[in-house]
């Protein structure tokens, strides 16, 4: 069989989201799993972002000449060649246009319906996924193939956090948000459980990098900032819970690497966070901030339902291992070449 390019743009940013997660995850794992059958295309450092557009368009496919498909598992990938196996994760520029900058949303606008329409093999990471790309992009629903993201091993209870509760200077206990400050992330709607958390000694902090392309309202939270791969598993460890408000996630890895890390976690009932978590999660309507309050409180200070959802979560998580990710993507892309 020809080889099966992998469009590595998304894996070799610098700072990652569960999109580039994705991403670094298969461009490793499938040529691990099948060396032969697997090529990885990257592109210079600086063309990992928005300047990498021209490459993903124009050079890309000339780079991968001869591959039986181009897989890219950044939502975004070459319009013009008829052998893209592309993921798009979820429908989120279109869906909220008013989070995102202006020349994100019209390039997203324009691409992603076409890539929906025409790729060879549509991947997306969950049902409620499936649904936003057959309503929001016009694919057919048979046409999509839902393989979710997987779990690192690095996410355990045992991990000490101490070193990243230094680096990040968490002297009292803490709730962690984790996520791109987004308007789709919803953070404004934790005031209130950042104050009734204060008021028991509890910090309640947001990680997560800035991108130039998301707009996003003032919330008054503690930011730490983007958190180094190396902090990630010590700061899920050390947190008496993660909270997740957003209004809208095709997925939400997080809450699954806070579950393997022993965390309890708040979810909002929006988006894909209530298939993701599988009942294994608190879930409150971030609408009705004192509902969200009260859970938030609930996952970090009750004994009874701290217990319930320690004890859930890595069972919850263990379903979703990066090898049964990558398994199914190869299955797909081999049947699809």
């Amino acid at each position: 069989m020809k080889q099966i390019a992998i469009n590595a743009r998304a894996a070799v940013r610098v700072q990652i989201g569960g999109v580039e997660r994705l991403a670094r995850e298969m461009a490793v794992r499938l040529p691990a799993a099948r060396p032969d059958c697997y090529r990885v295309i990257r592109p210079p450092g600086g063309l990992a972002h928005r300047a990498g557009h021209v490459w993903e368009q124009g050079v890309l496919p000339l780079e991968a000449a001869g591959c039986a498909l181009v897989y890219s598992p950044a939502n975004l990938a070459p319009v013009l060649s008829s052998r893209n196996a592309v993921v798009i994760h979820d429908a989120a520029a279109l869906r909220h246009p008013g989070a995102y900058s202006r020349p994100y949303v019209e390039y997203q606008r324009r691409v992603l319906p076409w890539l929906a329409r025409h790729a060879r093999l549509l991947i997306t990471v969950s049902e409620f996924s499936r649904g936003e790309l057959v309503e929001v992009l016009g694919a057919a629903p048979e046409r999509i193939t839902v393989i979710a993201p997987g779990v690192d091993e690095r996410f355990a209870p045992e991990v000490d956090p101490t070193a990243a509760r230094r680096r990040y200077a968490l002297a009292r206990p803490y709730v962690l948000a984790l996520g791109t400050p987004s308007a789709r992330k919803n953070l404004a709607a934790l005031g209130l459980a950042a104050r009734a958390l204060g008021g028991r000694g509890i910090d309640l902090v947001v990680a997560g990098s800035d991108r130039a392309y998301l707009r996003s309202p003032a919330d008054g939270l503690r930011r730490l900032g983007y958190i180094a791969e190396e902090d990630l598993p010590g700061l899920y460890a050390g947190a008496l819970a993660l909270v997740m408000p957003s209004l809208y996630e095709g997925f939400g890895l997080p809450c699954l690497e806070a579950m393997a890390a022993g965390t309890p976690v708040v979810i909002s009932p929006h988006g894909a966070l209530p298939e993701t978590c599988g009942g294994a999660a608190l879930i409150a309507d971030p609408g009705r901030a004192e509902e969200f309050a009260d859970a938030t409180l609930a996952a970090s200070c009750d004994d009874g339902v701290r217990a319930r959802l320690v004890a859930a979560g890595p069972a919850r998580a263990a379903q979703f291992p990066w090898q049964r990710t990558a398994e199914l993507t190869d299955r797909a892309l081999t049947r699809a070449a």
